[in-house]
């Protein structure tokens, strides 16, 4: 059995990474912001946010292609999008899930960490879009 490890960052989906940046520092007092960056393969514009134990991701849409375009149209303020948890071997954990019947959306891909991801069906997950990621190299 594929051991679930931490949980690394829960994503948001919001319409403007600055406005969102400003609210989590102001009413929150995050200082801990990175850099925004694209993630063109994905369609998004990242932004992460550091806390004690784990990151905020928020994810601007990079064009009406995009899958964070189509939960904004849904949810125009923006929301909770995905979790994310950390796990050893990203390609083991597809075929474990896969074996036990859940939907794994797509293939492995480099998400905005550098290593392999893959999403869990929110269906298979109690309603929740789960993403998995490989352990970060050195952690």
């Amino acid at each position: 059995m594929i051991p679930l490890g931490p949980l690394n960052h829960v994503g948001i989906a919001t319409p403007s990474i600055p406005a969102a940046v400003e609210m989590y520092r102001t009413l929150l007092g995050a200082t801990v912001i990175r850099a925004p960056f694209d993630l063109p393969a994905q369609g998004v514009r990242v932004c992460f946010i550091d806390t004690p134990n784990s990151q905020i991701e928020l994810l601007e849409p990079l064009g009406e292609n995009s899958p964070i375009a189509r939960f904004l149209a849904k949810n125009p303020a923006g929301g909770q999008h995905h979790v994310c948890f950390e796990v050893p071997d990203v390609t083991a954990a597809k075929a474990e899930l896969e074996g036990k019947g859940a939907t794994i959306l797509g293939e492995p891909r480099i998400g905005a960490h550098g290593t392999l991801v893959i999403f869990v069906h929110p269906k298979d997950m109690g309603g929740v879009l789960v993403e998995l990621m490989e352990t970060p190299r050195g952690h």
